[in-house]
C-alpha cells in the first residue's frame, strides 16, 4: 500500500493557536473555504506558512494566496471583516507570481489600527483545495502560544496520485486564474462580465432571489464584494430576509458586520455579483466600480468613519452597546451550566427551607459546592471567555479572575475593619468578585493594550517568563486599586439614594429600584444594596427592600419565559425554558446574559415590566423575613408567628401579578424571531 505524503504547514504569525470551528466568521467556522486553522497574533509580521508561488495578492491587501510544488492551495487570509479597511493596516511584501519560501515574510499586520477599527486580527490558514487534495489536515497545536514558523498543521496528502508537479502546475494555472479572479476589483470583474454573458445569465435568477429579498433595489444604497462574499450597503437590514437568503442555493450564509450585509457565496462571488449588477442597472454599477474607497462608500450611503456617532448619548449608547455585547458573548460558553446551577440552587432552597436537608449535613454540602461553584469562580471562567473574545491572553485573565477571588482577600473584604487596606501606600477598598462581571469584562479588554505594551519593552528571549506575571499583576492592581473601589463608591451612592426614596415612598423606591436593579447587578452595582437587605434581616428581622430585589429575579424570568412561548428556534427556546427556571429559583445571570441582553428590547420591557412589579409590591407593603426571595422563595414571605396571612397574600398579587406582566409585555412587543440572526451554513 503506497504511503501518503504530507506536508507541514507553519504558524504564520506568532500568537494563540485556534481551531478553524472557534474563528469568529462562519465561512471560515464552518470549513466552507476549506480545512484549516488560525491565529489570534501577538504579532503583526505575516510569514509564508508553506512554500510555493504566489497565485493571489487581494485588491484590499488581507489576503495572499499561494500554489505548492504538490498541488496544495493555500489561502493567508488576515483579520476578519478587514475588506472594508482598503488596505489600510496592511502592507505586502510579494506579488502575485512570486516565488516564496515557508517562513519567508509575506505582510505586515498593523494591530493597533485594527483594534482601533474594532476588528479581529485573526489570521486565517485554509487550504481551499482540500477537498481534492488532502486525506486529512491534522492541527496539532491548538489552545496553546506559539512563534511564527513553528510547525502547527500537517495535510496528509491523498492516497490517489493526484497529477505530478508538472501537471499539477498547469492544473492548477486554471484555479489559478479563477481565485484571483475573486479577489479583482469591482470594476475589473464588471469588464470582464460582458465576456461572460453565460456565466451572468446562469446566475440571473440567484441574483434576483438575493436584491427581492435584500428589499429590492430601492432598499440598496450600494454593494461590493469580497473573496467570498457579496457586501450590501442596505437603506434598512429589517427589510431583508435573511433566512429566505440564507437558504437559497448558491448562498452559504447571511452575515452582518461594519453596516454591511453580507450574503456569503464562496468561490461564485464573481459571477454572483455579475448578474447582480446586470439587474440593478448602470446607476449602481457607477456607484460601486473599482476597489471601494472612503469616498465611493460615502457617496453611495455606505458609513464611514464619518458616520460615527457623534454627540455624547449616541457615542454613550454606542459603547454599551459594545460592552454588552463583549459581556454576552463572553458569557454564552457557561450559560448552560449557569442555568442548571440556578435550578440546583432552588431545588436547594425548597429542601432547607421545608427541612428536609440541614445546612451543615454532609449532602447539602457537596449539592451546594456543585451548585455554587460556577458562580463563586466564575471570574477565573470569565477571564478565559472574556479573553478570547476580546484577543488578550485567556490563561492570564483567567489567573487574574483567580486572584480576585483568592481566600486571603475574599475574607478580608467580608469583614469593615480588614476591607480597607493600602497597596504601596494607595487606600483601596476590599470588595467581593465572586459571581461578578463587569470588572473581568474591564481587565480582559486592557489586557490586550497591557501585553502589548509589555512586549514592546520585554526582550524576546525574557516574555515567556516575565510578560504572563506581570501583566497579571497590573490588571489585578487595576481591578482591586481602581476598578473595585470605583464600584463600591458608586454603589453606596446609589444605596445611599435608594434608601432615601424608599424612606420618603415605598412605591416610588419599588418602581426605581426594580427599573434598575437588574442594570446594577451588570455593572456590579448591586453590591450597595445587599449589605442594607442583610442588616434589615438581621437587625429587624424583614426587608421590605428584599421583596422588591425579588420580584426583579421573577420579570427577568418572565421575560425568557415569553421568548420561549413566542420563539420558533429550538436552541432559543431550550435555553430560554432552562434560563426562566433558573430565575424563578433566584439566580437571573442565565436569563440576563444568555437572553434578554443579547436581544436587547427584551432587556429595555422587561425593565419597564420590573419597575411596574416594583412599585406594586411597594404599594402593597410586601415584606421579606429572609435572605431568599423569587418564586422558589416564597417561604420567606410568610409572617413568623402569624403564618399565611395579609403578607403572603401581597406576595401572590404582587409576584404572580408582575410575571404575567413581564411575559405579556415581552411578548407583544420586546421579542420577535426577526431578531435573531441568520441560520449558519452548519445548521443548513
Amino acid at each position: 500500500m503506497k504511503k501518503a505524503a504530507t506536508r507541514r504547514l507553519l504558524a504564520p504569525v506568532a500568537g494563540w493557536v485556534l481551531a478553524l470551528a472557534d474563528v469568529q466568521d462562519p465561512v471560515f467556522a464552518t470549513a466552507t473555504m476549506g480545512p484549516g486553522f488560525a491565529i489570534q497574533p501577538t504579532d503583526g509580521r505575516v510569514v509564508a506558512p508553506v512554500s510555493g508561488r504566489v497565485t493571489v495578492v487581494a485588491a484590499t491587501k488581507h489576503a495572499v494566496g499561494l500554489v505548492t510544488a504538490s498541488g496544495l492551495e493555500v489561502l493567508v487570509h488576515m483579520g476578519i471583516d478587514t475588506v472594508d479597511l482598503n488596505g489600510a493596516p496592511f502592507v505586502c511584501h510579494v506579488q502575485v507570481g512570486d516565488t516564496i519560501q515557508a517562513g519567508e515574510v509575506l505582510a505586515e499586520m498593523d494591530l493597533a489600527a485594527l483594534q482601533r477599527a474594532q476588528k479581529l486580527a485573526t489570521v486565517i490558514v485554509v487550504v481551499t483545495n482540500g477537498q481534492t487534495v488532502l486525506d486529512d489536515l491534522i492541527v496539532a497545536a491548538t489552545d496553546q502560544m506559539v512563534t511564527a514558523k513553528t510547525a502547527v498543521a500537517t495535510a496528509v496528502l491523498a492516497v490517489t496520485p493526484v497529477p505530478g508537479a508538472q501537471a499539477v502546475t498547469s492544473t492548477t494555472a486554471a484555479s489559478d486564474v479563477e481565485l484571483e479572479s475573486e479577489f479583482e476589483s469591482e470594476s475589473e470583474s464588471k469588464s470582464k462580465s460582458k465576456s461572460k454573458p453565460n456565466s451572468t445569465s446562469k446566475y440571473a435568477h440567484l441574483a434576483t432571489a438575493i436584491v427581492t429579498n435584500v428589499g429590492g433595489p430601492g432598499n440598496i444604497n450600494s454593494v461590493i464584494h469580497c473573496i467570498t462574499r457579496l457586501r450590501f450597503y442596505l437603506k434598512d437590514e429589517h427589510c431583508a430576509q435573511d433566512a429566505v437568503i440564507a437558504n437559497l442555493d448558491g448562498v452559504i450564509d447571511v452575515a452582518k458586520a461594519g453596516g454591511q450585509y453580507q450574503v456569503v457565496i464562496g468561490p461564485a462571488v464573481n459571477e454572483v455579483y455579475d448578474a447582480v449588477m446586470a439587474q440593478l442597472g448602470p446607476a449602481f454599477a457607477d456607484m460601486t466600480a473599482g476597489t471601494p474607497t472612503a469616498a465611493t462608500t460615502q457617496a453611495a450611503g455606505a458609513p464611514t468613519e464619518t458616520d460615527a456617532p457623534t454627540g455624547w448619548l449616541p457615542r454613550l449608547r454606542h459603547g454599551m452597546s459594545q460592552v454588552i455585547g463583549v459581556m454576552t458573548a463572553a458569557m454564552i460558553p457557561v450559560i448552560g451550566i449557569l442555568a442548571g446551577s440556578g435550578i440546583l440552587k432552588g431545588i436547594l432552597a425548597a429542601l432547607t427551607g421545608f427541612h428536609v436537608l440541614t445546612v451543615t449535613s454532609g449532602t447539602y454540602m457537596v449539592l451546594n459546592a456543585v451548585a455554587d461553584a460556577t458562580f463563586y469562580f466564575l471570574p477565573v471562567v470569565l477571564g478565559f471567555t472574556a479573553a478570547k473574545k476580546l484577543g488578550s491572553d485567556p490563561i492570564v485573565l483567567a489567573i487574574v479572575g483567580a486572584i480576585l477571588i483568592y481566600p486571603s482577600l475574599m475574607t478580608a473584604a467580608g469583614h469593615a475593619t480588614t476591607a480597607q487596606i493600602t497597596f504601596f501606600g494607595v487606600p483601596t477598598h476590599l470588595m467581593s468578585y465572586a459571581a461578578s462581571v463587569f470588572p473581568m469584562i474591564v481587565a480582559a479588554w486592557l489586557g490586550v493594550s497591557v501585553e502589548r505594551g509589555l512586549k514592546r519593552v520585554i526582550p524576546l528571549y525574557l516574555r515567556s517568563v516575565f510578560v504572563p506575571i506581570l501583566e497579571a499583576l497590573i490588571l489585578s492592581v487595576i481591578v482591586l486599586v481602581v476598578i473595585g473601589p470605583l464600584i463600591t463608591m458608586i454603589s453606596k451612592g446609589l444605596a445611599s439614594g435608594i434608601l432615601a426614596i424608599y424612606n420618603f415612598s415605598p412605591a416610588l423606591s419599588g418602581l426605581v429600584i426594580g427599573g434598575l436593579y437588574q442594570t446594577m447587578v451588570i455593572f456590579g452595582l448591586h453590591w450597595g444594596i445587599i449589605p442594607i437587605v442583610i442588616n434589615d434581616i438581621a437587625t429587624n428581622g424583614h426587608s421590605y427592600l428584599n421583596a422588591i430585589l425579588s420580584i426583579t429575579m421573577v420579570v427577568q424570568g418572565g421575560a425568557v419565559l415569553a421568548v420561549f412561548l413566542k420563539s420558533k428556534n429550538k436552541p432559543l427556546k431550550e435555553i430560554s425554558l432552562a434560563a426562566a427556571i433558573s430565575a424563578f429559583c433566584g439566580v437571573t445571570e442565565p436569563a440576563l446574559y444568555g437572553v434578554n441582553l443579547k436581544y436587547k428590547r427584551v432587556f429595555v420591557v422587561a425593565s419597564i415590566a420590573s419597575g411596574l412589579g416594583g412599585l406594586l409590591t411597594g404599594l402593597l407593603h410586601v415584606n421579606n423575613y429572609a435572605l431568599s426571595g423569587s418564586l422558589i422563595g416564597f417561604p420567606a414571605f410568610i409572617t413568623p408567628g402569624v403564618g399565611i396571612g395579609p403578607n403572603f397574600y401581597g406576595y401572590l398579587i404582587s409576584h404572580y401579578g408582575t410575571l404575567l406582566i413581564a411575559t405579556i409585555l415581552v411578548y407583544l412587543f420586546g421579542f420577535s424571531d426577526k431578531m435573531l440572526p441568520a441560520p449558519s451554513a452548519t445548521a443548513k
